[in-house]
């Protein structure tokens, strides 16, 4: 009997121990993963920052223009300090002048410059002086005499450019004076008859105010007149002489 109860006992006891060789651990549980760091702040961006227009004179306005992107804060400099980050401002610079621009934010900061150039202006012009000189003076010093060849009536080659000198000043004369009225005489030396010497100056006198109205002068504001050999300015009996006296002279008429 007590040997039947010994092996009764040793039995349970491995029974006792089977059981508890046979049940496994549970695992340990895994750790939970730390939480992930937040992305980092976006830089501020200077989209754009610029004077329109860049050259101006003194005096006159500019336009300063900006885009800024990410920034809570920007500045300009030279007076004008905090600004919207998308805006514009008029500026009035009498020098030239750079501007400096500052964006700052969580992402850190960003800086441009935009310059207005600003020049001298051009010196005002004077005005035109004045003109003084009369019509009279115009036809004394402006209005030269026109010469002729020895016996001939026709305006010579070399005495084209005088006579558009002529042309331009008469114009100014009857501009500046509708009714005045020049006189162009014809003379002569003193070879030849009398009677001959006045058609000779008709002829030369005559030439002279075709040749003008062909440049544009109003031929009704030109007379003629001879007076032949009867008003010489040179009195020798020279070629030089003669030659001088062989003209078409201009003067005031009536």
């Amino acid at each position: 009997m007590r040997k039947n109860r010994a092996s009764l006992t040793s039995a349970a006891v491995l029974l006792l121990v089977f059981a508890a060789g046979c049940h496994k651990k549970a695992p340990p549980p895994t750790p939970a993963a730390p939480p992930s760091a937040p992305p980092p702040a976006a830089a501020p961006v200077i989209n754009y920052f610029n004077a329109e227009p860049s050259s101006i004179s003194s005096g006159q306005p500019s336009s300063l223009r900006w885009s800024v992107d990410n920034a809570t804060n920007v500045q300009i400099d030279n007076g004008i300090g905090q600004v919207s980050p998308n805006g514009r401002r008029a500026v009035y610079p009498t020098a030239t002048t750079t501007y400096h621009m500052t964006a700052s934010g969580a992402g850190g900061n960003v800086s441009a410059d935009a310059t207005v150039t600003v020049g001298t202006p051009p010196p005002a012009e004077a005005p035109p002086p004045r003109n003084t000189e009369t019509v009279a003076d115009i036809l004394a010093h402006r209005v030269q005499d026109i010469h002729f060849d020895y016996d001939k009536s026709d305006v010579r080659q070399q005495d084209q450019p005088v006579l558009q000198g002529d042309a331009d000043a008469l114009k100014t004369i009857f501009q500046m004076d509708p009714n005045f009225v020049v006189t162009i005489e014809g003379h002569c030396d003193e070879r030849g008859s009398a009677e001959y010497n006045l058609g000779l100056g008709d002829r030369r006198a005559s030439a002279t105010k075709d040749a003008l109205v062909s440049l544009g002068v109003p031929g009704d504001k030109l007379k003629t007149i001879s007076y032949g050999k009867e008003r010489p300015i040179c009195t020798d009996a020279s070629e030089d002489c003669y030659a001088r006296n062989r003209r078409a002279h201009f003067s005031a008429g009536q």
